[in-house]
């Protein structure tokens, strides 16, 4: 084999496993701009913060409990910015597990939530919106589960999920390998500074997601 023939060989095999890595990493999809309000009230996009977070907005599917789109298809995950370093950090701590962040919800508009109440009007399992912002509204809570590279983790109920089996400590028909998975996700979710709502496993406030603010008037796109 000739000096050059062995040149152009080395030089294709560099190629073909540049071309393998970046098929097997993927580039992620550049996120578009904030709106001005988005940016005004503070809110960053989730994608930012958690680059491998799975975004599955529910309530911009007819895949929840009102059976109908609430956001439209081109809704974006917004969190206050509040609350970026401590996804941050629960976002690295389980992916030393393998696993990654799933958000089903963040900010939710002022109006849907009226919507939902008037679907399900329990403060129970439905926050009754008033003239204020807390919690989604406000940009500041998440509903979130975990995902390993092919499939949902087990948590042992589907989310919005009315039962007693929702409850964040529930223990009756619930495994125990879904109850580890669920301590592991409070786990790395208080590590981030977040606070477990017990009527939900899957819902974790942020820090300030409690205090009375003035609803934003940000779109949800």
């Amino acid at each position: 084999m000739s000096v050059l023939t062995l040149r152009y060989l080395i030089i294709g095999v560099l190629a073909a496993v540049a071309t393998m890595g970046s098929s097997a990493t993927g580039s992620a999809a550049p996120i578009p701009p904030l709106s001005d309000a988005a940016r005004a009230a503070g809110f960053v996009d989730v994608r930012a913060v958690v680059p491998d977070a799975v975004i599955d907005l529910r309530y911009a599917t007819s895949n929840n409990f009102v059976g109908i789109p609430l956001y439209p298809p081109t809704a974006r995950c917004l969190v206050h910015e509040s609350l970026a370093g401590g996804l941050a950090t629960a976002a690295r701590l389980l992916r030393a597990g393998g696993e990654r962040l799933v958000f089903w919800d963040c900010y939710r508009p002022h109006a849907v939530q009226a919507r939902m109440f008037e679907v399900v009007p329990n403060p129970a399992w439905v926050a009754r919106p008033g003239p204020y912002a807390r919690s989604h509204v406000a940009g500041r809570s998440v509903d979130v589960t975990l995902a390993l590279a092919d499939r949902l983790v087990d948590m042992g109920t589907g989310f919005d999920d009315f039962t007693a089996r929702s409850l964040a400590y529930a223990t009756e028909g619930i495994s125990v390998a879904a109850q580890a998975n669920r301590a592991r996700l409070r786990d790395a979710m208080t590590a981030g500074g977040f606070t477990v709502y017990d009527g939900e496993w899957w819902h974790f406030d942020g820090p300030g997601a409690g205090v009375d603010r003035p609803i934003p008037e940000v779109p949800v796109t």
